[in-house]
């Protein structure tokens, strides 16, 4: 059994399709079909139901391919220990960041990163929680930044930040110029959330103390979005501290007003596997980031 064969599986796997999986491999389809034929005679077992049409994983590929994910985790983990031994982020780092956190943070760290880390390649992936958790699991990535509280079973979570939700609203909206609000004050009918699977919502749900999401008039998926819906007076929203510089500042039509409920009403963090065998550099990153935060805060 070889490194390969390993890989080939687990892209088969992902893709249930030869020729996706090949292509993700870049080898022919032939040679991948070739080395997982390879793999399953050693094995002595099948690991793929396949045909013209469709691929199946057994359910002892199942439990094969498990193990074989694991192996590949390793492998990487011993890469990364022998990175170790190099200057600290002398490598690639592929990184995944929730677009709720992107858009306002990379522009902080990124100017001055380079200046610290000069041979450090930064391989940025946004994606929601659940994508980037999956990713992180499976070692397509070194590492995630995440908004808290979050289920993270295996995973570590170093945090770096913590803020508050603003409410933004119209200045001809009832509680426009309020430099304080209670989660009792808002009009629930014209408060506008993200889509589901953006953690904010469920942040800034728990943070209100509110159980029925289905209350809210409008959803979209991102915070520019939504302050373009409140400029049209359609409604109000929630941001957090980070994302006001971005997206208020500006707007003389806007109100802000600090949502006045038990804080702190989110934190960020970076997150990484057990045991990953780059955590040193994680911590490196950590503190950078924790500068650049303190600096522009």
């Amino acid at each position: 059994m070889t490194l390969k064969q390993i890989d080939y599986a687990l892209a088969v796997a992902k893709n249930l399709h030869f020729k996706k999986a090949a292509d993700a491999c870049f080898i022919s389809p032939s040679t991948l079909s070739n080395a997982i034929t390879e793999l399953e005679t050693q094995l002595g077992v099948k690991i793929f139901e396949r045909d013209n049409k469709k691929v199946i994983v057994t359910s002892l590929g199942q439990e094969i391919l498990k193990k074989a994910q694991q192996i590949k985790l390793d492998v990487q983990d011993i890469k990364e220990l022998a990175k170790q031994n190099s200057q600290a982020l002398n490598y690639p780092i592929s990184l995944g960041i929730i677009p709720t956190v992107s858009p306002y943070f990379l522009p902080l760290i990124l100017p001055t990163i380079q200046k610290e880390f000069p041979n450090l390649t930064l391989r940025i992936e946004e994606l929601q929680s659940q994508f980037l958790v999956k990713k992180l699991k499976e070692g397509e990535l070194d590492m995630a930044i995440l908004a808290l509280p979050y289920d993270l079973k295996g995973l570590i979570s170093l945090k770096f930040w913590e803020e508050d939700f603003y409410l933004v609203s119209h200045k001809e909206n009832k509680n426009a110029g309020a430099t304080e609000i209670k989660a009792n004050q808002l009009d629930q009918s014209k408060l506008m959330l993200l889509d589901d699977g953006h953690c904010l919502k469920d942040h800034i749900l728990d943070a209100c103390n509110i159980a029925n999401a289905s209350k809210h008039s409008l959803k979209a998926s991102s915070l520019l979005t939504l302050i373009q819906l409140v400029k049209g007076q359609m409604g109000s929203t929630l941001v957090p501290q980070m994302a006001l510089k971005e997206l208020v500042a500006s707007r003389k039509e806007l109100s802000i007003s600090h949502l006045n409920e038990p804080g702190p009403h989110r934190e960020i963090a970076l997150i990484v596997r057990e045991n990953y065998a780059g955590i040193e550099n994680a911590m490196l990153l950590l503190e950078f980031f924790k500068r650049s935060l303190k600096k522009n805060s």
